[in-house]
């Protein structure tokens, strides 16, 4: 914004101490330069911490802090704002600078409705508005959720709306967003092309660089103020303390959150240093519970440490206002849903008879390690002894269906597990001596291990069942030379993966060069440049991958429906939880065609076998019925979490348990509570997995289940001033203002057909546009052009493109919202168009002099509770003013509309008598104050309602001390700085007089016709 139109306040020095003065948007003055207030943040030694940009010519566009504490700093006074005519062809200039002022001015707190939602590049889907919605009700103190939504329903985007409405509100200047690493671009991809909201990649490769670039000591968060970075980079807090500690942020995201419960991991610690450091906290995790009810309850404090007062008894209902959850099958989601998302296939069991040398194998796995006789009855029994009935050759009772799961696998990862245990085995024979008990029986497995590995080493792609079968599978869905079908196959095992890499594709079709670019592998073992890598190639439809091949580090956020809906289980996890997170990468929200399902069942003949029929057949169907009539599996096995549940299964199997009985077993509200499932947990996980999929949604925002029923539901819309019709009509007037040779300086093109608009951006922008990801930066070439619409179905197209290209999944034309920095850079330099602590005098269609000022109050943060645009008449002195006292309302926008402002109206060039209409600016931001003190009140209802029930609730706790630490002091002090506090901050804005001619006092007459002539009329 610029020096004269960010506004001019009420002086420093008129406030008391625990004042806000620099609300955002306000103008300062520091070391004789011009600096518009972006955010402020009370310290507890150095006054006011104030973000800002210089708008003077010196500073400009230049971003720093200053600390109130250190160096003086002016706040600018509205009572010395200088009036001046607008000589600009249908006023555009001040109309732009309103327009730019309604803009800049962040959304006050007490805005519930969302104010963006319709301008981005997403379906029309009010479930997925809701949980921003939810965010914002004024349930919670800050927005602070917990999306809990299943597999597939679009969290990202849902991320990304409640970002931008805080970005609105001025509270989403400084983001940092935590993902896994192998997700990292595809968020960032997203939230850019999606919203407009850039977040630069701190990847490995992006840590290095920054380093590389910047000072040495300097803080690489504070470099940029919109990060994303994986969780595993960010964990190490040893490495990284030094510079969170010293960084506070407006809002923060844990994708996949339920890795954060674990208490004293490094994802835990890293949760726990950054949850007290933001204001905003967005956790999002398909499955968020691991079926203990404290461990849940410490991830809800991370949100709210005063939400649980026992960890161990509480109910959804205690923490309704914290998160929200649907499945696909939930009605909202279902009705909203028609047409737009295709239905899943049957999950189809694919048997592969055992080949002879299969065979084999199944007979001395069978026969020694997993025998079919009566089992043991205790969990931890030893072997029964020799002679009697036979039992596993290994002294672990776990370790022969690691075996079996290796070979239903593939022989190459049977060799690799086998390998494995004989290197333990032979250290274990080395530390033992020649008495202990040890050493036979360690012989005697090692020996049945040698069988193991020369059965599985002498096996070839000829022995496996599987792999014909996968070849049979592919060649029948499509895949091969010339076709553009693609497959995503699973595998639990590295081996196996890498396996298939190599012979596939070759027995495919695929020769040389094209051989080995038609498949990708994926697994843990990449770094993230390489998961990140394989991701994206497999979503370019002009990329030659075929196949991809991975493990189930894609089983948790990564899409893979772009160009695929055809995926295939190679070997089948013991967790229907996993089944499900595999399941959801081609079936999720943009797939527009039937995903469908193949898994490969390796059966045996030989007695006694425990087969792929034994487990995985069974866990396929289900997943199945779970998916169809519950909308999610999770809830089935009661234990909510992929190695627990396997543990768990395994557990069963050896007690003699069938797949059915185990999960009967454990089922939340069925007797016989499960291995590792607690009874604490129980009533509790059914209220909130139970009723997502099959309740009727009660009248909430947009007609969905309202989980939050109380305070009533916030409006789906949010009440914003706006002059201009659009943000359309608003970038053309200022082009035409602020470079009308943009033809000429710009190289501007605007093809009026398809509504792209082409320019060359000049330096100040390019400045801007280094928090653009680097990669859309580079590959797209935009320091030489850019390319932007407000045609959506333009952008659309232009990301469909970049879906189908080979090289990258940028977009070369970006989709103009309000959060695009093309707008908010043309809305500074609007604003910068005024000189320091001017306002423009218009003509208008008013019969007495009307003052427009705008009024905020603030909170502790700065942050505005309220925000007024006010319009004073009536003032005594004034041109047409009457000794009487002046009327104000909060209508300006209504005032400004009613007296014909637009770009209709004409600009006669009327001399206004602009010492007059000056004297009376005090009267006017003193009655326009009085005003604001009238109803303060009144206005800050809202606020205190839920904060009066927080600290209500914060009364009940016995103890002092809550989650994560904190204080119910604290946490009661945060509560209270939420409120308004202080005076408001006033600035004039403009002056709309009537023409000269129509002053109803002789005294203004004659003033008018003692002006000068005016050329121009």
């Amino acid at each position: 914004m610029t020096a004269q139109q960010t506004a001019t306040a009420v002086p420093a020095g008129t406030h008391g101490p625990e004042e806000a003065q620099y609300p955002p948007g306000a103008q300062i003055l520091v070391r004789d330069e011009e600096w518009l207030v972006r955010n402020v943040r009370r310290t507890p030694h150095d006054g006011d911490r104030i973000e800002a940009v210089g708008v003077s010519e010196f500073v400009r566009d230049q971003e720093a802090v200053f600390l109130t504490g250190l160096e003086p700093v002016e706040l600018l006074d509205p009572a010395r704002t200088e009036l001046i005519p607008d000589d600009s062809p249908h006023f555009r200039r001040s109309r732009l600078f309103l327009e730019a002022v309604l803009r800049k001015t962040p959304l006050p707190q007490s805005e519930r409705g969302l104010a963006l939602a319709d301008s981005f590049l997403l379906d029309p889907l009010p479930y997925q508005r809701r949980p921003a919605q939810l965010a914002l009700s004024g349930r919670n103190l800050r927005p602070r959720l917990l999306i809990a939504d299943v597999v597939g329903l679009g969290k990202t985007l849902e991320i990304g709306l409640i970002l931008a409405e805080l970005i609105r509100r001025g509270r989403g200047d400084r983001i940092l967003v935590v993902t896994p690493q192998h997700v990292l671009e595809q968020f960032q991809h997203e939230l850019w092309t999606r919203f407009a909201i850039p977040l630069i990649r701190l990847d490995s490769v992006g840590i290095e660089r920054i380093q590389r670039e910047i000072p040495a000591g300097r803080n690489p968060f504070a470099t940029f103020k919109r990060v994303i970075v994986s969780i595993d980079t960010l964990k190490n807090a040893d490495q990284y303390r030094h510079h969170l500690d010293r960084i506070r942020w407006d809002a923060v995201v844990f994708d996949e959150s339920h890795n954060l419960i674990n208490r004293g991991s490094l994802r835990n610690q890293l949760a726990q240093l950054l949850a007290p450091r933001t204001d905003a906290l967005i956790l999002a995790s398909a499955t968020p519970h691991n079926g203990d009810a404290r461990s849940f309850a410490e991830l809800i404090s991370l949100l709210d440490p005063a939400a649980i007062r026992d960890p161990e008894h509480y109910r959804a209902k205690d923490i309704e206002h914290l998160f929200i959850r649907r499945t696909k099958i939930s009605p909202e989601v279902r009705e909203q849903m028609k047409g737009q998302w295709a239905d899943r296939g049957p999950s189809r069991s694919v048997h592969c008879p055992a080949t002879p040398a299969e065979e084999r194998v199944f007979e001395e796995l069978t026969g020694h390690w997993l025998p079919p006789d009566e089992p043991d009855t205790a969990p931890g029994a030893a072997p029964g002894p020799p002679g009697g009935r036979r039992t596993s050759v290994s002294g672990s009772r776990l370790f022969p269906y690691t075996l079996l799961k290796s070979f239903l696998s593939s022989h190459v990862a049977l060799a690799a597990t086998v390998a494995t245990r004989i290197r333990t085995l032979r250290a274990q024979q080395r530390g033992t001596g020649p008495e202990g008990e040890g050493p036979p029986a360690v012989a005697a497995e090692l020996a049945a291990l040698e069988r193991l590995r020369e059965l599985a080493g002498d096996m070839t792609e000829a022995d496996s069942a599987k792999f014909r079968l996968l070849v049979e599978q592919l060649r029948e869905i499509g895949v091969g030379p010339g076709s553009d079908t693609r497959a995503v196959v699973f595998s639990e095992r590295v081996q196996t993966l890498e396996w298939l890499r190599r012979t596939v594709p070759a027995a495919l079709g695929f020769r040389g060069r094209a051989a080995e670019r038609a498949a990708r592998v994926m697994h843990g073992g990449l770094s993230d440049e390489q998961q990140m890598q394989c991701v994206e190639d497999f979503g370019l439809a002009d990329n030659p991958v075929r196949i991809l091949f991975t493990g189930d580090v894609a089983s948790e956020g990564v899409n893979l429906h772009r160009q695929c809906h055809q995926l295939i289980h190679y070997d089948v996890p013991w967790s229907l939880i996993r089944i499900e997170q595999r399941n959801g990468r081609i079936d999720r929200y943009g797939q527009d065609r039937p995903p469908q399902f193949r898994a490969l069942i390796l059966t045996s003949e030989v007695p006694g076998a425990k087969d792929d029929r034994t487990v995985a057949e069974r866990l396929l169907e289900r997943e199945d019925e779970a998916h169809r009539s519950l909308g999610t599996a999770e809830a089935v096995s009661g234990l909510y979490r992929a190695e627990a549940e396997e543990k768990s299964l395994i557990q069963d199997l050896l007690r003699g348990r069938t797949v059915d009985e185990s999960l009967a077993a454990r089922t939340p509200g069925t007797s016989g509570g499960g291995a590792d499932a607690t009874d604490a947990a129980d009533d509790f996980l059914a209220e909130f997995f139970g009723s997502v999929g099959d309740t009727d949604p009660a009248p909430g925002p947009e007609g969905g289940a309202a989980h939050a029923a109380s305070p009533p539901p916030a409006p789906a819309h949010a009440d914003v001033p706006r002059l201009f019709a659009d943000t359309r009509e608003f970038l053309d007037e200022a082009l035409r203002e602020i470079y009308p040779d943009a033809a000429d300086r710009l190289d501007f093109s605007r093809d009026p057909d398809s509504g792209l608009l082409s320019f060359r951006p000049p330096t100040d922008l390019l400045h801007r546009m280094k928090a653009l990801p680097p990669d859309y930066r580079r590959e797209q070439r935009l320091h030489e052009r850019l390319l932007v619409t407000f045609n959506r179905r333009l952008a659309e197209q232009a990301l469909l493109r970049a879906r189908q290209s080979s090289d990258s999944s940028w977009p070369d034309i970006s989709l103009l919202t309000d959060l695009h920095p093309v707008v908010e850079w043309l809305t500074d330099k609007v604003l910068v168009r005024l000189g320091r602590q001017q306002a423009p005098v218009v003509t208008a269609d008013v019969p007495s002099p009307a003052y427009l000022v705008q009024g905020v109050y603030a909170n502790a943060f700065g942050r505005p509770t309220v925000v007024k645009w006010m319009a004073v008449t009536g003032i005594a002195g004034s041109p047409g003013g009457v000794a009487s006292v002046p009327e104000v309302t909060d209508d300006m926008v209504g005032l400004l509309r009613r007296a014909g402002i637009g770009p209709g109206m004409a600009n006669p060039q009327h001399r206004h008598d602009l010492d007059r209409l000056g004297r009376a600016v005090p009267a006017a931001l003193t009655a326009a104050e009085s005003f604001l003190d009238r109803h303060r009140d009144q206005w800050d209802e809202a606020l205190r309602g839920p904060i009066e029930q927080y600290k209500q609730r914060l009364g009940a706790w016995e103890q002092p001390t809550l989650a994560g630490g904190q204080t119910k002091k604290n946490l009661a002090g945060l509560a209270d700085s939420l409120l308004t506090t202080g005076r408001p901050m006033l600035r004039l804005l403009a002056v709309l007089a009537p023409p000269p001619d129509s002053d109803t006092t002789a005294d203004a007459v004659a003033d008018a016709r003692r002006l000068p002539e005016d050329p121009a009329r």
